[in-house]
């Protein structure tokens, strides 16, 4: 299936590893210019070069989320490189723990009646406002050019709930109200706006670097994946390149007459309507 993705221009957010990372890199594979954003500037041009030593075109670019002047000078330089911005996917954000991880060790805010307003911050600031940001900034452009995909990476968490992960579920639930609020505004200029909805993505690398024993990864892998329906039968939680490839449909022409709606890839965690 062709995609339509061929000469489009992508704007990927916390795209410096990980998931935002396999977004890029599919986006790319897909025929798309990609601005490969990261708080680290060695991360984004490190994708960005992983890109174009494929063949493909992109630039890197560091940029806070949260700062609205850095967003806009991030979309600024998109248009000076390639003259328009197609599409946006907002990935950057705090990540959530895994259902059994240590609480401390994660960053969780822990059960709600402990935390304080400076817990909230950190997840409402990064993974709302960031959103929030970035939108506005590249929201004009694709007003004017009448076309614009915006994919949003929101969790689970934030359309059933999780104990323990009170103001990142707030954040991600926000994401969502926000996106379908979106949709109906900006569908009249031909500009698309929906969610990916992910379950546990763990970043194995991440457990290294804590120095997580291998026979407890495999512990916490076995007890996560009870939660999981198709996870028990595939062996395996989510995968960047699940994430990326919903995300990348979703920023498709495949995807024309889609706007306002949350898909779930999470291997049967929950099951919403």
């Amino acid at each position: 299936m062709d995609l339509g993705l061929k000469g489009k221009v992508a704007i990927v957010t916390g795209a410096g590893r990980h998931i935002g990372r396999q977004i890029a890199l599919t986006l790319a594979e897909e025929g798309a210019k990609v601005v490969v954003n990261d708080l680290f500037p060695e991360r984004a041009d490190g994708v960005a070069s992983e890109i174009k030593a494929a063949g493909g075109e992109a630039i890197g670019v560091k940029a806070d989320v949260t700062s609205g002047e850095e967003v806009n000078e991030m979309v600024k330089k998109t248009l000076e490189q390639f003259g328009r911005v197609d599409i946006l996917v907002n990935n950057a954000g705090v990540p959530a723990p895994l259902p059994d991880e240590d609480l401390a060790a994660s960053g969780a805010t822990g059960l709600f009646a402990d935390t304080t307003k400076e817990n909230w911050d950190r997840f409402i600031d990064l993974n709302l406002y960031g959103v929030l940001n970035c939108t506005r900034a590249a929201i004009g452009p694709m007003i004017n050019q009448r076309y614009g995909k915006i994919v949003n990476i929101i969790s689970d968490a934030g359309r059933v709930g999780e104990p323990r992960m009170t103001a990142y579920a707030a954040a991600k639930a926000g994401i969502m109200g926000f996106s379908k609020a979106l949709a109906k505004e900006v569908g009249r200029h031909c500009i698309n706006v929906n969610c990916v909805s992910l379950g546990a993505t763990p970043q194995e690398a991440l457990w290294d670097q804590m120095g997580i024993p291998q026979e407890q990864v495999e512990e916490r892998m076995q007890a996560i994946l009870r939660l999981y329906p198709l996870g028990r039968g595939l062996q395996r939680l989510g995968r960047p390149s699940d994430a990326a490839n919903a995300a990348t449909f979703l920023a498709s022409d495949a995807a024309t007459w889609i706007t306002g709606q949350v898909l779930s890839v999470n291997g049967g965690y929950s099951m919403v309507g």
